[in-house]
């Protein structure tokens, strides 16, 4: 009571933020008449005088009504469009680091240009990502006449496709190909979130520091920043390298899976029945695995393993008398489980499509493909398998990242969407932005109608027929929403069937998706679309003018002005008619996405109307809709085809996606735990790699790798504050010609001098170290460097890629400590700790004993050395993928499932015997491994 009661007294934080920034509004419009007295070339000239006034001390706060001014301006001669006061609110949030939510048709592209122009003037470079090639090529060929006008530079990065282009200038004449870095080093860049990940990740494999793409990260402006930031934040950037070919073990178990039966769900009469009789067994019901469509895993039942078990060693996969839970069967656990998700979770024109004999996943957020992108462990293989595709082989990391720490890595980030307002907690919490709720310039004339919920499926499409039949008597053009390709064309033959012509938009016909949406707005016009239809896309009633005009070959003066005419007849007729009609056929999980439907409805005060049909059959109903709402609604009687109407059902749908946003909160939440430990170990690798790319010389480095590696070395033989009689002098000898390639007579030295201490013997070891470096250096001459920048970098690299396939590997199975009442994050983050720890020590100790024995005989055997590793580099088959992560983080904090999950492969290792911690040390010192070799291997 007492907050509503403050908040009609001095308005919310959002009311209070946009009333400061109206007063600078007043500033930005004083200057405007000035600048539109100056000649194009005063204009351009603005952009020098600010730089200079920059460096004088004058911060961009201060430049801000002016920059701005110049750019409103710039856009008014170069574009014919002039910025609306709200957009330069929209553009002041987005300079200030924060999230401007406005709604479709606010003009987020033109805004954009206002904060990127003012940042760019630092000369550290603004980035602006979209999600996909097609809207970063279009906004910077929109946009870029108002950046050269104000003589900034404007580059674009594509995705690479064979043979193709994939990074631009612009300039007056259009694209121009050019390298990416000089993409890069353009004052604005525009790309997409996965390419300007990738590279980051690219310029972290690098071999010389000339092959660095991107510059610093210093401020990005993120378009759609919802559906990059939260939809796809559980999704990693993955760069991969092929590892074995397992495709016939998966052929084999997806043919094996098939005849497994599905266990039927348990009913609450099934229950009572057991409970009275007494029959504990009644109460598991048959079959041999269960599916939880909730979390999107399978189990098998007890029934279950015992069956698989033996199909598995009818096909010979399995031993007579092992079990499939023994250490070296687990992966073909793993395998079972994969085809059987791949079956009964994974369906064709849902979750995927099979396209030109690949299985192309389809993105739920967007309805769009994504082709390149897999989902990981050894899934979309069993996908591969159950279609009957070429199955590709599996993949080992190289490096990967998630958005969510690549775009944490920026000075600045700020970020526009029409629907942010509802994930403003998250936003504010992982990436400490705030949403900023920008007002429309005309107010909102949508009607947005109650959902009308039927009993089943069927009765809800008939009603959306006939909905859509009373629109076009009406003249309106109808948008039909539709979750799945699955629904757009079961949809699509209902029409059919009543012979109403109609245009279908999902992500098999992503091709005519410009098209589609230009006559998406003609009287009459019905499409039905996938989610694709939510983003970066603007259906303008009576269709779109630029588009008719564009395509005009060489039109006169009359037929441009008749065609006008005829456009604005149809408009004035849409309008009449209510605007655009907006029918959804289902819920979405998120509200964003039942949001962005709506929005495509309604822009710039235009007219519009929304409406939701759904089904107690959907799959939101079924899974997460109250039983009360259910039970209400048979109670009822409602008759076949009735529909209900009522605020109390839509408030059940709205916390049943609310319960959903939530749980997905959670997931995203704990990946970003998880991967923050990866995290800050990838930023000391990656810093140590761009040390050593940098430094002309790396000697010292060199030289205190040596001798930590000397320490190292001493101490397994000789420990701290030991006696002589326990100095094992034989094993340090053998150690030092193993490790540092050097044989030195300790034995001999001890003898000599008897007052030689533990300290006076390191002393002499390391002086003979460094004397045996300083004599390889002088034999080598300045070659030296190179060779030791490409070991190390060598060395670094595959101990890395090795540390990566370790932890994903702990990553997997480390949900399992709950069992011994452990904190599995905890465990997690101690574990992967050590592991990198260790890898450092196994750093140095490689790279030591590599250089050590290295031997250069001609000079330009050094240059030859480099250019080898960069032939191996350049040929090695990478993927770059934005894979879909597993539920193994998600199990993570859960309490322990009934039926153990799969423990993980085991991981790769350097190979020969396996020693334990405790056992004594194969080298004979008579001390523990762990305390000996252990430390190092």
């Amino acid at each position: 009571m007492v907050g509503k009661l403050f908040k009609k007294v001095f308005g919310t934080k959002n009311d209070r933020e946009l009333k400061s920034l109206r007063k600078i509004v007043e500033k930005i419009n004083q200057h405007e008449s000035s600048f539109k007295e100056l000649s194009d070339e005063q204009l351009r000239n603005k952009t020098a005088e600010f730089k200079a006034r920059l460096s004088a001390g004058e911060s961009l706060d201060q430049l801000l009504p002016e920059a701005f001014s110049a750019v409103r301006e710039a856009a008014g001669r170069s574009l014919g469009m002039r910025h609306f006061d709200t957009q330069m609110i929209g553009g002041m949030v987005l300079h200030e680091g924060k999230i401007a939510e406005m709604r479709t048709g606010e003009g987020k592209t033109l805004v954009a240009t206002l904060p990127a122009y003012l940042n760019a003037l630092t000369g550290e470079g603004v980035y602006l990502v979209t999600v996909n090639d097609y809207l970063a090529r279009r906004d910077a060929s929109w946009m870029s006449p108002v950046y050269l006008t104000l003589g900034m530079t404007v580059g674009i990065v594509q995705s690479h496709a064979a043979g193709a282009e994939s990074s631009f200038l612009l300039d007056n004449e259009g694209e121009n190909p050019v390298s990416r870095q000089q993409a890069y080093a353009a004052d604005i860049t525009y790309g997409t979130n996965n390419e300007f990940g990738f590279d980051y990740l690219r310029d972290n494999m690098v071999l010389r520091l000339e092959q660095k793409s991107q510059r610093g990260l210093a401020y990005a402006i993120v378009d759609e920043v919802d559906s990059i930031l939260i939809d796809e934040a559980r999704t990693p950037l993955i760069i991969s390298g092929q590892a074995d070919d397992s495709s016939e073990l998966y052929k084999k178990v997806n043919k094996l899976v098939q005849g497994l039966t599905l266990q039927l769900e348990k009913t609450v009469a099934d229950e009572e029945s057991a409970t009275n009789t007494g029959d504990d067994a009644e109460l598991e019901p048959e079959g041999d695995f269960s599916v939880d469509e909730k979390v999107r895993q399978v189990e098998l039942t007890e029934v279950g393993h015992e069956k698989v078990e033996e199909l598995l060693l009818r096909e010979g996969l399995l031993t007579e008398g092992e079990s499939l839970y023994q250490a070296a069967n687990l992966g073909l656990l793993q395998h079972v489980h994969g085809a059987l998700r791949a079956q009964h979770m994974f369906h064709k024109d849902v979750e995927y499509i099979v396209q030109q004999g690949e299985v192309v996943l389809i993105d739920e957020h967007t309805g769009r493909t994504m082709p390149g992108r897999r989902l990981s462990e050894g899934l979309h293989q069993a996908i591969e398998a159950k279609e009957g595709v070429a199955i590709q082989s599996e993949s080992q990391t190289l490096a990967s990242t998630t958005f969510q720490n690549y775009f944490r890595l920026f000075g600045k980030l700020a970020g526009m969407t029409g629907t942010a307002d509802t994930e403003a907690f998250e936003f504010h919490q992982i990436y400490g932005l705030p949403v900023v709720v920008i007002p429309t310039n005309m107010p909102v004339a949508r009607e947005d109608l109650n959902d009308l919920i039927f009993l089943t499926q069927g009765e809800k499409f008939n009603a959306v027929v006939a909905d859509v039949r009373d629109c076009i008597d009406k003249g309106a053009p109808v948008l039909v929403g539709t979750a799945s390709i699955e629904t757009s064309e079961l949809l699509s033959t209902l029409l059919n069937k009543e012979k109403i012509s109609h245009q279908v938009l999902n992500a098999k016909f992503h091709e005519k998706e410009a098209q589609i949406v230009a006559e998406a707005g003609v009287p009459a016009r019905v499409t039905i679309a996938t989610n694709m239809a939510g983003r970066g896309t603007d259906i303008v009633l009576g269709g779109n003018l630029e588009v008719e005009l564009a395509a005009l070959e060489n039109p006169s003066d009359d037929l441009l002005a008749a065609t006008k005419v005829e456009w604005q007849k149809r408009h004035d007729q849409v309008i009449a008619a209510g605007g655009l009609h907006i029918l959804s056929t289902e819920r979405h999980e998120s509200r964003r996405i039942d949001n962005q439907l709506r929005g495509r409805a309604g822009r710039q005060g235009d007219p519009g109307v929304s409406r939701f049909y759904l089904s107690l059959e959907d799959s939101l109903m079924r899974l997460f809709a109250s039983e009360r709402v259910k039970n209400m609604m048979r109670a009822i009687g409602m008759e076949q085809g009735e529909a209900i109407e009522h605020r109390m059902v839509t408030s059940a749908i709205e916390r049943a996606q609310r319960k959903v946003e939530g749980h997905n909160f959670d997931m995203r939440k704990q990946l970003l735990e998880y991967d923050d430990v990866a995290n800050d170990q990838r930023q000391v690798i990656y810093e140590q790699r761009n040390d050593l790319l940098a430094s002309e010389s790396i000697n010292e480095i060199i030289t205190a790798v040596q001798h930590d590696v000397v320490n190292q070395v001493v101490e397994n033989s000789i420990p701290a504050q030991s006696l002589p009689e326990q100095w094992n002098i034989a094993g340090l000898e053998q150690d030092l010609l193993t490790e540092i390639n050097i044989e030195l007579p300790l034995q001999a030295w001890l003898d000599d001098d008897k007052r030689l201490n533990e300290e006076g013997l390191k002393s002499k070891i390391m002086a003979a170290s460094d004397a045996a470096y300083q004599q390889r250096c002088e034999r080598i001459g300045e070659d030296i460097h190179t060779v030791e920048r490409q070991v190390m970098l060598q060395v670094l690299d595959n101990l890395w890629k090795e540390h990566l396939a370790n932890i994903d590997h702990l990553r997997q199975g480390i949900g399992l400590r709950a069992y011994a009442q452990k904190n599995p994050k905890q465990e997690y983050k101690r574990e992967s700790f050590e592991l990198f720890q260790e890898m450092l020590e196994n750093i140095k100790l490689e790279t030591v004993r590599f250089l050590s024995r290295v031997e250069i005989r001609r000079e330009d055997e050094a240059a030859e050395l480099e250019r080898q590793r960069q032939e191996a580099f350049n040929q090695q088959q990478m993927e770059f993928n934005h894979e879909q992560s597993q539920s193994a983080l998600v199990a993570a904090d859960a309490e322990p499932p009934a039926e153990l999950a799969p423990l993980p492969e085991q991981p790769f290792v350097r190979g020969g015997e396996k020693v334990g911690r405790n056992a004594p040390c194969p080298c004979g010192s008579g001390k523990k491994f762990k305390q000996c070799h252990g430390k190092l291997n």
